[in-house]
């Protein structure tokens, strides 16, 4: 694989990085880029939206609202979760479970294999009103009631199926999975920002146990999950991972978080 920077992915002492620090760091490489993308030519952030801390949060509980608001496992299936689904319990109360990562439900990612339920997507909702989204989120077809999500909760779940989804067939291909990034702006995000907690070669989880790496199995290696799933990948490079302290990185361009997702995908899969 050829080698972007100079530096190698695996460099000694990535693990030991002090907190502060690590963040001062994250704070300039956004800073950085943010101004980056406002010059004439550039591609719009979005960063300028008051609410895009709200959107990303919403994301996260697309992805698992019971870890971000440390609810309780519901036992038995979602109600509206198909019998012809092959998960069970909490799987099935996860909003990604049956739209998708790619928000295209039955005409996406999700459309076969283990994940498929025949649900659509959620891309006919993008500019929908908050208020009426709400509504359908408590409706008697998805059911979440105040007890499961708070209303607070809801309205940030409803701004991201609003306005932060965004249409990932136009950067990801389909057929191969691969990302349509430019590899060196890609490389300089994620070893400026992600590798500071995931290390330069993908593989260093943020807890840096070896329980939390086994726990995740290939999963824990960046270049194993944006090369199975980039849909996912992409997802949580826009919105964060729910119950850790991850960076969301919405802050950035589409096209900037497509880079680092095609930069992940140089990674390796597995430690050697």
């Amino acid at each position: 694989m050829e080698q972007i920077f100079s530096k190698k992915h695996s460099e000694p002492g990535a693990k030991h990085i002090s907190p502060v620090i690590a963040i001062l760091a994250i704070a300039a490489a956004l800073l950085a880029a943010n101004v980056a993308a406002q010059q004439p030519g550039g591609i719009s952030s979005g960063s300028n939206d008051p609410e895009i801390w709200d959107i990303a949060r919403g994301g996260q509980l697309y992805d698992d609202w019971m870890v971000v608001l440390e609810h309780s496992v519901p036992n038995d299936n979602h109600p509206a979760y198909p019998d012809i689904g092959k998960k069970k319990g909490k799987a099935t109360w996860r909003c990604k479970e049956c739209h998708g990562w790619d928000y295209l439900g039955e005409d996406g990612a999700y459309g076969k294999g283990g994940h498929y339920t025949g649900i659509k997507g959620l891309r006919r909702a993008v500019g929908m009103d908050t208020d009426k989204l709400m509504s359908i989120i408590r409706d008697k077809t998805h059911r979440y009631t105040e007890a499961m999500i708070p209303e607070t909760a809801v309205h940030k779940l409803a701004l991201f199926v609003s306005r932060g989804q965004v249409s990932m067939d136009q950067y990801i291909d389909r057929s191969t999975k691969r990302a349509q990034g430019n590899l060196r702006r890609g490389a300089a995000f994620f070893q400026t920002i992600c590798a500071i907690c995931h290390g330069f070669d993908g593989a260093t989880m943020v807890s840096r146990t070896e329980t939390a790496l086994a726990a995740f199995g290939d999963r824990g290696y960046l270049g194993t999950l944006s090369n199975d799933n980039p849909w996912e990948t992409l997802h949580k490079i826009r919105n964060g991972e729910p119950g850790v302290g991850m960076v969301a990185l919405r802050v950035l361009s589409v096209q900037d978080q497509v880079d680092v997702l095609a930069y992940m995908q140089t990674l390796r899969r597995r430690r050697q």
